[in-house]
């Protein structure tokens, strides 16, 4: 073990959803360390801004315009970054969606439309690139999941849904394709700064909710896209079939947050009487 296993030198990554947000900084960051990137993108004029701003720093990188929820073009897809590169040694499934919803006012369609979005587009990439990845040897998947699917989620009951398959196919995928040298892990945000959350929240509204971190700040695309370096290096080469929580310790808190006022823990919503003492 060496510095150098941090390194991605040549490696083959493919991202989707890498034209903006949380995609976009986790091919920036692969790109940083070494490795050769496939930006998979619907959006084709995001796709070729991102991998030309990505270029213009030395980097190696393909623009490929594919909606992710089509087999088919997947496929298509995969095939056209084995062209360019000859190989693939990482799969980030980091493209998704959502709207706010109460359950029984979601209609079959958009539960579909939110699983397609957020679960099926996960196993066509895997079913295309697992099969790459098995007969080389090995290779890191990591799919970009949410603390959504490991807790309850009023309003967004269907994407936590898909989520939470996502996060059960993680462990399953891992124990199947653990004898070919392939590791299957997960990366669950929770709030993270893109410019999609930006044009939602205003400035105030993303200081109250950094009240809800531990660490005190909200996360960005930077931080998520350390985690994936990881995953995505021989530094993690023992790990597989894991959920790690980039979420400043969201997860840990279980309702616990900071006053707004002097800092301090307290639990539940805010009242004159809470002290933090439960």
């Amino acid at each position: 073990m060496d510095p150098s296993c941090a390194m991605l030198t040549d490696k083959v990554a493919i991202v989707t959803g890498g034209g903006a947000g949380i995609g976009r900084g986790i091919a920036a960051g692969f790109c940083a360390f070494g490795a050769r990137v496939a930006l998979f993108e619907r959006d084709e004029q995001r796709a070729v801004a991102a991998a030309r701003e990505l270029a213009a720093g030395g980097a190696d990188v393909l623009a490929v315009p594919v909606d992710v929820r089509d087999g088919d073009a997947v496929g298509e897809a995969v095939a056209a970054t084995r062209d360019r590169f000859g190989r693939v040694d990482v799969l980030v499934n980091n493209a998704g969606g959502v709207f706010a919803a109460p359950f029984l006012d979601t209609t079959e369609k958009g539960w579909d439309a939110l699983h397609r979005a957020n679960l099926k587009h996960i196993y066509h990439c895997c079913w295309h690139v697992g099969r790459i990845m098995v007969a080389r040897g090995g290779g890191s998947i990591i799919n970009v999941v949410s603390i959504e699917g490991v807790r309850a989620a009023p309003m967004y009951a269907t994407y936590a849904a898909a989520k939470a398959g996502a996060i059960n196919f993680t462990k399953t995928l891992a124990l199947e394709l653990a004898p070919h040298g392939v590791r299957v892990n997960a990366l669950a945000p929770d709030i993270c700064v893109t410019e999609g959350l930006r044009d939602l929240m205003t400035g105030e509204a993303l200081r109250r909710a950094a009240n809800t971190v531990p660490l005190g700040r909200l996360g960005d695309p930077a931080d998520l896209a350390g985690a994936a370096v990881f995953l995505a290096s021989d530094l993690s080469r023992y790990l597989t079939g894991e959920t790690l929580h980039v979420d400043g310790g969201t997860h840990a808190s279980s309702g616990w947050y900071h006053h707004p006022e002097d800092g301090h823990y307290v639990y539940g919503p805010l009242s004159p009487t809470n002290d933090g003492e439960g």
